[in-house]
């Protein structure tokens, strides 16, 4: 009687401990539903508070950590550096890393990745942005979109310190560094051993992008950057200089005529496929 008085009990709780996460969840979904609302709204930080609430009574519930951290980052302003700032970043980070722990779909996972990249981008922590970058484009390869970001990382990584050092010695932008001129000579000396193996990194990503997405014109325009910012750290081989800027010459060509010809597809577009010819006086 006492053992079967124990089953009882036992089979009780288990009930009432069921119970209790079967009504979490329905919580929980009720949090999301009403986060997703007000997201839409744009009331991002009841958004906030709302997807807060779904994953504290359901830690598991994957697509509301990546509503929670999609709201964060909307209420994150690129660039500004304020603490309160930098701390909305970082929860976001925070959200998208569990997300990604949590071994969620391929799909899931590339967006959390990607959004971590872009946050530690705006943060200007090259190196963790590229790290994710180079997570999202090892799961999904035909996605053209985190080569492009690595070659504009590598671009910005060596041109700023770059011309820091120019500005120093009073030199004007579009100046070439002069191998005869001896403190210019150190700096393209030091530049070169610092940067041309992120400068060829930019050019062998931005080429990815490109293959991968033919009319990739924005990755065009930083293809043709690249090359110059070579071409500037040749100044003791004038030949292999003008080479590389004979070639970013091509890629700002390239990056005019797939311009052009997005916008010819989408002016076709709009008249139904329509071409108008021009009347000639």
């Amino acid at each position: 009687m006492n053992k079967t008085l124990k089953l009882m009990t036992l089979a009780a709780v288990t009930l009432a401990l069921l119970s209790s996460v079967g009504c979490d969840k329905l919580k929980a979904r009720d949090q999301l539903n009403k986060g997703v609302k007000a997201y839409k709204d744009t009331h991002y930080e009841q958004a906030i508070d709302h997807f807060q609430q779904a994953v504290k009574l359901e830690p598991a519930l994957i697509v509301a950590r990546m509503y929670l951290a999609t709201a964060y980052v909307s209420q994150y302003i690129p660039g500004v550096e304020d603490p309160d700032n930098i701390r909305t970043a970082t929860e976001a980070i925070k959200e998208y890393q569990t997300v990604i722990d949590a071994n969620p779909s391929r799909e899931q996972k590339v967006t959390s990745a990607k959004g971590i990249a872009y946050l530690y981008l705006n943060m200007k922590k090259w190196d963790d942005a590229k790290k994710f970058y180079r997570m999202a484009s090892d799961l999904d390869p035909s996605d053209a979109e985190p080569y492009y970001s690595i070659g504009v990382i590598d671009w910005t990584a060596c041109y700023q310190p770059r011309m820091e050092a120019r500005a120093v010695l009073g030199m004007k932008p579009d100046e070439h560094l002069n191998a005869k001129n001896k403190d210019q000579k150190k700096i393209c000396e030091d530049m070169k051993a610092k940067n041309s193996s992120t400068i060829q990194e930019g050019i062998d990503s931005l080429d990815k992008a490109i293959k991968l997405r033919e009319d990739y014109d924005d990755a065009m325009a930083y293809m043709n950057l690249m090359y110059r910012e070579r071409a500037d750290v040749e100044c003791d081989d004038l030949a292999a200089r003008e080479a590389d800027l004979k070639e970013a010459d091509s890629w700002v060509d390239k990056a005019m005529d797939a311009k052009k010809a997005k916008a010819a597809k989408a002016a076709a577009a709009q008249t139904g496929g329509i071409t108008v010819d021009t009347p000639t006086k």
